[in-house]
């Protein structure tokens, strides 16, 4: 069909005579409303197609009170290791954030991104609410007690944590079962008794997490984990590796098995043991967490726990959007995702 609007100029008037619908009808097909007949929708959508029209989301937020601006919020860290830590945990990251961008775009969000640093925190949480319908906190953004009060000002997500948050939604993965499955493996099928456990940030609600279930799991098969405040560090191959170092000059023992918060801090690990003159997994046992592109790369290969981290970021948009759209719906507090065990080399299998 031919129209005189110019594809360019195409307004929500025209978009509404094509179909010979009201405005407000096509408003609400645009924002998403289920209430509607499935041939209305078609009938709009329809119309938008052949008009070329682009909404234009400044004025449906002046007309709807929505800014349809979502924001995640991660943290910037301080660090001699800056650099080294930025680029890392963008390998964790950067995957959340895609998963997240193409969600909002999907439902005519935009994603806006903030770094909060522990010096400026509320004034940086203060402009993105500011800004945004609602956020996305990953781990260690916001303590326990501070999430509650931004909650009550902004629909909030935590993508991370072990779901008991009541103020906030939570989208995760179970890290205490995953870390659980990792200590039954080594212990039941590599007999490694004498673990460890290298820990990420000692405030990362993730690490937090993986460390009770590991040494849960360890327990509950006979084994024992080292209690000594020198396996904790930052998530980085190079904060691993200097863990490793300070633990080798000790002249104690190694334990038989590592168990890592992540996979940057996994390869750290392996690579310091090697430089030491150990065999991995021979004289010690390395495993992570996350499975990182690189984790099949490295030698040995990373034996690691999957998690689908696009899918993190995809879902703590959708619960968000849910919670915006549908304020009185009923929406699960606490979404988890499924993890994988992919057994590799590092810990002794065959793979």
């Amino acid at each position: 069909m031919e129209t005189d609007s110019s594809p360019s100029n195409s307004t929500i008037y025209d978009v509404a005579k094509l179909a010979g619908v009201s405005i407000a009808t096509v408003s609400r097909v645009l924002n998403g409303h289920s209430h509607l007949k499935d041939s209305t929708r078609a009938l709009v959508l329809q119309s938008v197609k052949e008009l070329q029209f682009v909404p234009n989301n400044a004025a449906r937020g002046l007309s709807s009170g929505s800014k349809r601006v979502i924001g995640l919020l991660f943290v910037r860290t301080q660090s001699e290791d800056f650099l080294e830590i930025v680029q890392e945990s963008l390998l964790f990251t950067d995957s959340v954030i895609r998963g997240a961008e193409r969600a909002a775009s999907e439902q005519g969000y935009s994603l806006l991104l903030g770094g909060v640093e522990s010096d400026r925190q509320a004034e940086t949480v203060d402009r993105m609410i500011s800004m945004c319908d609602g956020l996305v906190l990953l781990d260690r953004t916001l303590s326990d007690r501070e999430v509650p009060v931004i909650a009550r000002r902004v629909p909030t997500v935590l993508l991370a944590g072990n779901g008991r948050a009541r103020s906030a939604f939570t989208v995760r993965v179970d890290n205490a079962e995953a870390m659980s499955r990792i200590a039954h493996h080594l212990v039941l099928e590599h007999a490694r008794t004498r673990l460890a456990f290298l820990s990420g940030f000692a405030a990362s609600p993730d690490s937090q997490a993986r460390r009770e279930g590991f040494v849960r799991g360890a327990l509950e098969c006979g084994a024992v984990v080292e209690d000594d405040p020198l396996w904790f560090s930052d998530y980085t191959s190079s904060g691993a590796v200097q863990v490793i170092e300070r633990r080798v000059a000790t002249g104690a023992p190694l334990p038989q098995a590592i168990a890592c918060a992540n996979d940057q801090a996994a390869i750290g690990a392996i690579h310091a043991l090697k430089r030491s003159g150990l065999r991995v997994p021979r004289d010690v046992a390395v495993t992570g967490f996350d499975d990182i592109s690189v984790a099949r790369h490295v030698s040995p290969t990373l034996t690691t726990v999957h998690q689908p981290v696009q899918q993190l970021g995809t879902t703590a948009v959708q619960v968000l959007l849910q919670a915006l759209q549908s304020p009185k719906r009923t929406i699960p507090l606490s979404t988890v995702l499924p993890t994988t065990l992919m057994l590799r080399q590092s810990c002794g299998c065959d793979q």
